[in-house]
């Protein structure tokens, strides 16, 4: 039990609960916190600095999430943990008890989770208990990739661009980045399946990998287009439902634009989980140079995203 200040009575009596208070109040509820400390806990470390006891495991992991859900750097996430009295709620921590973490050991944390590839296993370790409530069913899958910008300054010590990052051409528009790929469950439109690579490499090289054994349809823009895999796929019993690709110098038919938009009534749910990623937590630019610790970071970000997707289904 934690002694309770006159600063948390005061902050108590407040008559109205913010957007903010909301949503942490809701994620505290649909994250399987003991199933997910359970991932890290046999690589944290049981000694801190000078023999000092390392920080909690769930205060740590807490601090980590809400990086992911408002933006926070490091240094950023520090100071907010001494701002904002909802932030320090949720991590479990008293201002005038306890002391907060400072920017250094919340890297020491965010590297121990890239050293160890453990978001990945996070991602997957919140499937799994989506999969046990129901809530990620197979079936099918739809396909897609966006775009997450990285500085193309040269501007910086190195006087280069982050060698790991390539650009690439969309419409007439020049990006350079890297690229996240999903595949999403058709029903449930969550996350199944994660690759990132740099701008420049094509969806298609990425399909292969995003589809699951037990998948009986596909469905995905006409970026995904391939006659050979469109054979395999319906010699295999598979339902393919990518997008039609006019020919050169040809338009498509009415039928053809007719079945074009019955597709994409279903593959454009995927666009959904972007959204949440983009928007709701304002994921747009890469913060890290290398595609390993970006990677880290979307891993962790799909996940969340999931549980956001379904909070409401969790919370009832």
């Amino acid at each position: 039990m934690k002694q309770t200040t006159f600063a948390s009575l005061s902050y108590d009596a407040k008559k109205k609960k913010t957007r903010r208070e909301v949503f942490l109040a809701e994620m505290e509820q649909v994250v399987s916190w003991l199933a997910l400390l359970a991932v890290i806990e046999p690589f944290y470390p049981t000694a801190g600095r000078r023999g000092r006891p390392p920080m909690p495991l769930p205060t740590m992991l807490r601090i980590y999430f809400l990086q992911q859900w408002y933006g926070l750097s490091d240094p950023a996430a520090e100071e907010a943990l001494y701002e904002i009295e909802p932030m320090r709620r949720f991590a479990g921590l008293e201002l005038a008890e306890e002391a907060i973490p400072d920017e250094t050991t919340i890297l020491h944390f965010r590297r121990l989770l890239e050293q160890h590839e453990l978001t990945a296993q996070l991602m997957n370790t919140i499937n799994d208990v989506l999969e046990e409530k129901g809530l990620l069913l197979k079936g099918g899958t739809m396909v897609d990739a966006t775009i997450i910008h990285a500085a193309p300054s040269t501007k910086n010590k190195g006087k280069a661009r982050d060698p790991e990052m390539h650009q690439t051409k969309k419409g007439n528009q020049w990006f350079f980045g890297m690229k996240v790929h999903v595949g999403a469950d058709v029903n449930s439109g969550l996350a199944h399946t994660v690759s990132v690579t740099p701008a420049n490499a094509s969806d298609l090289s990425q399909l292969p990998d995003l589809l699951r054994e037990d998948d009986r349809a596909v469905f995905g823009d006409r970026g995904y287009v391939d006659n050979r895999l469109k054979r395999a796929a319906r010699a295999a019993g598979v339902f393919w439902g990518i997008n039609l690709k006019a020919p050169p110098q040809r338009a498509l038919g009415a039928g053809q634009k007719a079945r074009n938009r019955r597709l994409s009534s279903v593959r454009s749910r995927v666009e959904h989980l972007f959204r949440i990623i983009k928007r709701q937590f304002g994921y747009v630019k890469v913060r890290y140079r290398g595609l390993a610790k970006n990677a880290a970071q979307v891993f962790a970000l799909v996940g969340l995203a999931n549980l956001y997707l379904k909070r409401r289904a969790l919370l009832a």
